[in-house]
């Protein structure tokens, strides 16, 4: 479902783009703007709490990727004054430096508060939903 005014909901649509040209690119800059300082991020059950926190994980487990492609589709986005909550589904191509390519569709659900006029992310629970390891050739 969308609920809450447009204009909220295309900057949340922005940030969700952000996030994702920030993983295609492995710009860590571009990809921990989205975060708000106090922010919650639980990748696949893995636990990590604060933006610099989140931010240094992920770089971590980034490294050990040649490149990525990345699409992410809004499914539902609720506005309710500075708070909402939204979920994206996911298709990533994952090239690891070393092993075999893997394709994830996955599922983000959100939390996300307007801080100083900026839509960031308080929370992102993110789970695969389907995966594939295409044979080699």
């Amino acid at each position: 479902m969308f609920t809450g005014p447009l204009e909220d909901r295309i900057a949340i649509r922005e940030l969700n783009d952000t996030y994702g040209d920030g993983v295609v690119r492995i710009d860590a800059d571009t990809w921990g703007s989205v975060w708000a300082d106090d922010a919650h991020w639980n990748l696949m059950g893995h636990e990590t709490n604060g933006k610099e926190a989140i931010v240094g994980f992920w770089t971590q487990a980034m490294s050990g990727l040649e490149s990525v492609s990345f699409t992410g589709v809004m499914a539902s986005c609720e506005i309710d004054g500075d708070t909402a909550t939204s979920r994206v589904q996911t298709q990533e191509i994952l090239n690891p430096k070393d092993g075999d390519t893997r394709v994830v569709g996955g599922l983000y659900e959100d939390k996300l508060e307007r801080r100083g006029g900026q839509w960031l992310f308080t929370s992102r629970i993110f789970k695969i939903v389907a995966e594939y390891t295409p044979p080699k050739n």
